[in-house]
């Protein structure tokens, strides 16, 4: 049964690649420009990494559904390549990752009102819906200072991320090396304790609510202090690069 599912799985992948591959649509060379001058991860890859990012970037612009909400009438060029390009970033240690589950992208154009959980949220990810939701100014907001460790961008996308390392339907499961993952959540429990009591850390306090948003600002900070966070625990971010396969303070893939 495990080897059937297993074969099915990778049938799923395969025709889901070749449709997206050949249905891809090709980045303009005004969207081009808004990677060069608005998207500093982008600006920092070597030639060889940067084909391989738009590459990538037009198979999950392919893949997704971007849907405005509230007073957003309409979905700019800009929308699309800042947040596909920040889908790329945080999957980019991955030749082939593209977070299909999550195929709605859903942008409202400020702090929005759940009727569910009756608060404002500035982004949200909902598994059941595949929606990835976010505030597009909250969204630019963390684009303004790149090393202050706050992003809204990466921290929806890392919970997507994390979740679509536990789903099996979907061809793109079980991408985290295990043992990497498991020594990364010991040591994810030891930071969330020092935050809980009160230390002081290279974290923001909201990661110490749990070990989903501790993985959410973790790679808010991976992506946006790496320097600072390798100071801090050289240890935890190493086992954060080989999770991710990627490591920010060089900017080239592992």
């Amino acid at each position: 049964m495990l080897l059937l599912h297993s074969l099915l799985l990778e049938i799923f992948e395969w025709l889901y690649d070749g449709v997206t591959y050949l249905n891809r649509r090709k980045i303009t060379s005004s969207e081009r420009t808004i990677l060069e001058n608005t998207f500093p991860y982008y600006q920092r890859l070597n030639q060889k990494h940067k084909n391989e990012f738009v590459k990538k970037l037009e198979l999950v612009l392919t893949g997704k559904s971007f849907i405005g909400r509230s007073d957003i009438r309409v979905i700019t060029p800009e929308m699309k390549v800042l947040i596909g390009a920040t889908i790329v970033m945080v999957t980019f240690g991955w030749d082939d990752l593209r977070l299909p589950h999550f195929s709605k992208i859903l942008i409202y154009p400020d702090s929005y009102y759940s009727t569910i959980s009756k608060q404002y949220h500035r982004g949200e990810v909902n598994p059941r819906h595949g929606i990835i939701a976010m505030s597009w100014n909250c969204f630019l907001n963390g684009m303004e200072n790149e090393s202050d460790g706050v992003n809204l961008g990466i921290h929806e996308v890392a919970h997507a991320l994390k979740l679509e390392n536990q789903i099996y339907y979907n061809g793109e499961s079980e991408f985290f090396n295990p043992e990497i993952y498991d020594d990364f959540k010991i040591m994810a429990n030891e930071e969330i304790e020092k935050i809980k009591a009160g230390n002081l850390t290279v974290f923001r306090s909201s990661a110490g609510f749990n070990e989903d948003e501790f993985f959410a600002v973790a790679l808010e900070t991976f992506f946006e202090k790496p320097h600072k966070f390798f100071e801090y625990n050289p240890v935890l971010y190493g086992t954060l690069v080989r999770l991710m396969r990627q490591d920010p303070r060089v900017w080239i893939r592992q």
